[in-house]
């Protein structure tokens, strides 16, 4: 099994070519990925409706749930993104990501920080040596209304002050005009220009209108050359919910059946409880497989979910709940 964790380098050119050996054609177009995409399975909206509500009434115990809580933690991209952004808070954001709890240093690190490609540089050199890895948003985040050398310049000046991933949008007018092949092409196209930098899709959900194009949205991602598929920018509502989860979920699981590739799932925007998280953990086990359930295949894009996640675990710990108080409540946004 490859996994989306290889750092060599994929041409748009050889995503084409793969795209191709999977389609089953000669020539990539967009009469070939209308076809294609159509031609997957319809979604069930009765069914993965009553399939997620199912979910949110599972309950887990004790030393399951004290698991489930510092996995989650150890997922959040730890997020700001708001046009009053400084170095300062950037600071600040990475000094969470490396002391979550500092009255427990046994506590897990989340897994990025997220932030604006022009504060790359300032989180990089603030967070050291630690392994906590870099996230830019690119492309023009979060519309992705802009030229297509505008979102390419965009993504290399995020790489080269040292991204670890990049978190790009898809043209939603674009998609849902039927417009696959553009689609495909400015995916290949970051793909490339990301170097070793692993590629999150943003497909954002809720301006996909129906769950079939969810399904499709994600299959299309996958098809040129992301190595997360994200639900959302966080900017617009409802962003990710579990029944979008769950589709793109059923996604990747197939993905890695007929590719043998493993690909990241991100919700992201509006998952602020630790009973939300552990809910879509459940899910991610459920649908996916425990293979998904480590911060490589699986991540949250939030930020106040890490201070309700921390909370619960001091519960846990000492048998009582800390005060707010004792939580930096630094969250720079809702996302």
């Amino acid at each position: 099994m490859s996994t989306s964790t290889d750092t060599a380098v994929v041409t748009a050119a050889e995503q084409t070519s793969r795209a191709r050996e999977i389609l089953g054609v000669s020539r990539l177009t967009n009469q070939a990925l209308t076809r294609w995409l159509h031609g997957l399975p319809g979604v069930d909206q009765v069914g993965c409706e009553a399939r997620a509500a199912g979910l949110g009434t599972r309950s887990i115990k004790t030393t399951a749930k004290a698991w489930a809580i510092d996995t989650a933690i150890s997922m959040i991209d730890l997020t700001t993104l708001e046009g009053a952004d400084t170095d300062g808070k950037v600071r600040g954001l990475v000094t969470k990501a490396l002391s979550p709890d500092p009255s427990d240093p046994s506590t897990p690190h989340p897994a990025a920080v997220c932030v604006y490609g022009d504060k790359v540089a300032v989180a990089k050199q603030a967070l050291g040596t630690s392994e906590v890895k870099v996230a830019a948003v690119a492309t023009a985040f979060p519309s992705g209304r802009a030229s297509m050398p505008v979102k390419l310049a965009d993504t290399q000046d995020a790489v080269s002050a040292g991204a670890d991933e990049i978190d790009m949008v898809i043209d939603r007018g674009a998609f849902l005009s039927g417009d696959y092949l553009t689609v495909f092409d400015q995916i290949a196209a970051v793909k490339e220009v990301c170097g070793p930098a692993r590629l999150k899709v943003i497909m954002e959900t809720g301006e996909l209108v129906t769950y079939d194009n969810v399904r499709r949205a994600s299959w299309l991602s996958m098809l040129a050359g992301g190595d997360f598929i994200k639900t959302s920018t966080g900017k617009v509502s409802p962003a990710a919910t579990l029944p979008v989860t769950l589709i793109m979920l059923e996604a990747v699981r197939d993905w890695l059946e007929l590719t043998g590739e493993q690909i990241g799932v991100k919700p992201a925007g509006g998952i602020r409880t630790s009973k939300d998280a552990i809910t879509f953990l459940v899910a991610v086990n459920e649908v996916a497989g425990e293979q998904w359930l480590t911060n490589t295949y699986f991540r949250f894009g939030a930020s106040s979910l890490l201070n309700d996640l921390l909370l619960q675990r001091q519960r846990m710990a000492t048998g009582a709940y800390s005060g707010a108080d004792y939580i930096a409540d630094d969250s720079p946004s809702l996302y």
